[in-house]
């Protein structure tokens, strides 16, 4: 029995790095089942043996790519808390064109985190959400030091704007079709558009401290 379960946790596995790599090479389209089956080395229909659909695939390799994100913001992030205005900024700027680098490097995958949409009314796994939301303490240790007087639910939210801001220029800055931005100039407008809010985060401090005395 255990070695069933252990061989079909391998085969697993095996599917998973089958379709990351399919979605590297060719992004969604890339993931056709029988292809994917070929690579395994089982039918298709078992396939929805070892996940339940299509979506939960591509939420895994999902997960996988974010796992690796979260690696990659660790290692641009501060190990301190920012004991200064001045170190929360750039902590906030290291952390921005570290997230840039990545979805550069990994363009296909980071593309489908945003791109894929999931059945309509089925919800996100639990675990998939956890993955997720997780990323976003790295923006908000510097946000404290930025913006003290934000309770945490409220800093959570802007957390939220922040990615936003900054996923929105990266991903019209990566976008060949449109209106690519060269590395050096995409790397330039990110760091502006983050010290901007930053400044307006100190301000807004300043100015509320200003009120209350």
């Amino acid at each position: 029995m255990r070695s069933t379960v252990e061989r079909r946790e391998r085969q697993r596995e095996a599917l998973i790095d089958a379709a990351e790599a399919a979605i590297a090479a060719e992004g969604a389209a890339g993931l056709k089942a029988r292809e994917l089956a070929r690579e395994v080395g089982c039918a298709v229909g078992a396939i929805y043996n070892l996940v339940s659909d299509m979506d939960e695939l591509v939420l895994r390799v999902g997960s996988r790519t974010l796992a690796r994100l979260d690696e990659a913001l660790t290692a641009a992030a501060m190990e301190e808390p920012p004991a200064s205005l001045v170190e929360a900024s750039d902590s906030l700027v290291a952390l921005a064109l570290a997230y840039c680098a990545f979805a550069r490097e990994n363009l296909q995958l980071w593309r489908i985190l945003f791109e894929h949409r999931i059945a309509e009314g089925a919800e996100l796994p639990d675990w998939s959400v956890t993955d997720q939301m997780i990323l976003f303490r790295h923006i908000a240790r510097p946000l404290a030091r930025l913006a003290p007087g934000m309770s945490e639910a409220e800093r959570a939210v802007f957390a939220r704007t922040l990615f936003s801001a900054v996923h929105g220029v990266i991903a019209i800055g990566l976008e060949d079709k449109l209106v690519a931005v060269p590395r050096r100039q995409l790397e330039s407008q990110i760091e502006t558009l983050v010290r901007l809010i930053c400044a307006g985060l100190q301000a807004r401090g300043e100015k509320n401290q200003g009120t209350s005395d």
